[in-house]
Parts: structure tokens; C-alpha cells; sequence
């Protein structure tokens, strides 16, 4: 069965379907060696080329999977580390002919809530800052944190790379000495945002836990370094929160080569 060329390249991982409408707009895809015009549909016996590199399809299809891992401190997002630490992937369920991609990152001392899917479409638009996501965080700040300051935060700080701010801040349990715990929620994914909103403020996080990206909440019994699947209805809502409207539908394994793979946009981290 034919299905449009977007729709089967976001499947595969390469990037949402609007960034790969851009890229057949642009001539950078090519279909048995003709250069591939929106609107143009492709069977899996097709040979299509990226920047003049065959995409391998899978030739499966499989349903859409969501799982939630509880990342511990220490731990990189990244499928390989040269320096020998333990990355997020270390401890993830192995499936044959499945792939899973991180919606996002966390950096090495953030723990918490991290997605991954096999669904190389909805990794993309839930990264994708147009998606309007909101990502919520457990912060204990070392120093004293008034009305002012938090205003400050809500309203917007104008950092390097650009202005940035917490939709809300509520104060959340007390912490011994001059450390209290805060729940921020922020709508973007920007290296190290929720930290560098703080340090702005001359206060110091000594400690950051994400516990809710959109619909999906970490579950308190989800031990650090363990992970869930979600349900069937989990997974629709959070696919129909990202606007994916066959949220039912299956997808294909994402089987790309890494090659190919690094052409998809830079995946945000915190």
C-alpha cells in the first residue's frame, strides 16, 4: 500500500512531517532517482535518497510504543558515551527490528521523568518547541527566594540564547538548612533552562527532577534506574496531545542507519 512520502520518512525517525515537507520542497529528496514533489506517494519496493544517501525502510509495522524510565543522577542522554559512564539506553527493554528514541534529553545531574518511543513522528513533535509541551520540574534551590524573585521568573529573563521564563512556580516541600523545593513548569526544552533561570537570580538548584512532560506523570512507585510501559490510552492521549490525529495507527520500526539519522534536528535538553 502507498502512503505519502512525509508520512513515511517521519515514521522512520528522520523528523516531523512538516520539516520533511521542507526538505521535499528544497530537492533534497530524491525517489528512483527523481527528485520527490509534495504530494508524492511511495511503496516500500521504492529507492529513496536523502542528501543523495539511500533510506533503508522497514518493511514491518509495529504499534506505537511510550515508555517512562526514571532517570538517576549520573547517567548521560546519549546512546554511547567515549568517556565509559552509563547513559539512559544502558537499562532499556530490547525489542528485535525496534529502535528507541529519547524525547529529549536531561543532562547528567538531572534525574527523573524520560520518554522514549518507537514512533520516530512523535519523538519529533513532542521535541519540537511549536508543540507548546509543557515540561514540569521538582527544584530545591539553595538561597532565599521572595516574591520578587519569583515574579522575575514568571515574566521572563532575557538569557544568551534568548528570552525564557517558568509558566508557574509553586513552593513545594521544605528542605533542611537554606535549601527549599520548588515545582517550575516551563513550555521549552533549552540546554539547561530551568537551572540557568535560576542561576539568574543568584541562586544556586542542588537539585532537579523532572516529574511531568505533557499528560504523562512519573509514577511515585518508578524506581530510579526502572522504567514503564504505557498503556494503550496512555500512549493515544499523549499522541493526540502532540496533534498526531491517527493516534491509533500503527507505525513503521525505525530502522534507519545512523548515517541518515544524523540529519534529524538536535534534540533538546535541559
Amino acid at each position: 500500500m502507498s502512503e505519502r512520502l512525509q508520512k513515511v520518512l517521519a515514521a522512520e525517525g528522520l523528523g516531523s512531517r512538516r520539516e520533511i515537507e521542507r526538505w521535499i520542497e528544497s530537492g533534497r529528496i530524491a525517489v528512483n532517482g527523481d527528485v520527490a514533489k509534495l504530494g508524492l506517494k511511495v511503496e516500500l519496493s521504492d529507492v529513496i535518497e536523502l542528501d543523495g544517501k539511500r533510506v533503508r525502510l522497514s518493511t514491518k509495522k509495529t504499534e506505537r510504543r511510550v515508555i517512562i524510565y526514571n532517570k538517576p543522577e549520573g547517567e548521560v542522554s546519549t546512546r554511547s558515551d567515549p568517556e565509559g559512564r552509563k547513559t539512559v539506553f544502558d537499562r532499556l527493554p530490547v525489542s528485535k527490528g525496534e529502535r528507541w528514541i529519547a524525547v529529549g534529553r536531561l543532562d547528567m545531574n538531572t534525574s527523573g521523568l524520560l520518554l522514549f518511543t518507537n514512533d520516530g513522528e512523535l519523538a519529533n513533535v513532542l521535541m519540537h518547541p511549536s508543540s507548546q509541551i509543557d515540561r514540569e520540574y521538582a527544584v530545591r534551590v539553595k538561597g532565599e527566594v521572595d516574591e520578587d524573585v519569583m515574579r522575575t521568573l514568571r515574566e521572563g529573563v532575557l538569557l544568551e540564547d534568548g528570552m525564557a521564563r517558568f509558566t508557574d512556580i509553586q513552593p513545594g516541600r521544605n528542605a533542611t538548612g537554606a535549601n527549599s523545593w520548588y515545582y517550575v513548569v516551563l513550555m521549552e526544552g533549552k540546554n539547561r533552562e530551568v537551572r540557568r533561570l535560576w542561576e539568574s537570580q543568584d541562586l544556586q538548584v542542588s537539585r532537579l527532577k523532572r516529574v511531568r512532560f505533557g499528560n504523562v506523570f512519573i509514577p511515585s512507585s518508578l524506581k530510579a534506574g526502572k522504567y514503564t510501559e504505557l498503556s494503550k490510552e496512555q500512549v493515544d492521549g499523549l499522541a493526540q496531545l502532540a496533534g498526531i490525529q491517527d493516534a491509533s495507527a500503527p507505525i513503521d520500526n525505525e530502522t534507519v542507519s545512523d548515517q541518515t539519522r544524523s540529519t534529524k534536528n538536535k534534540k533538546s535538553r535541559k
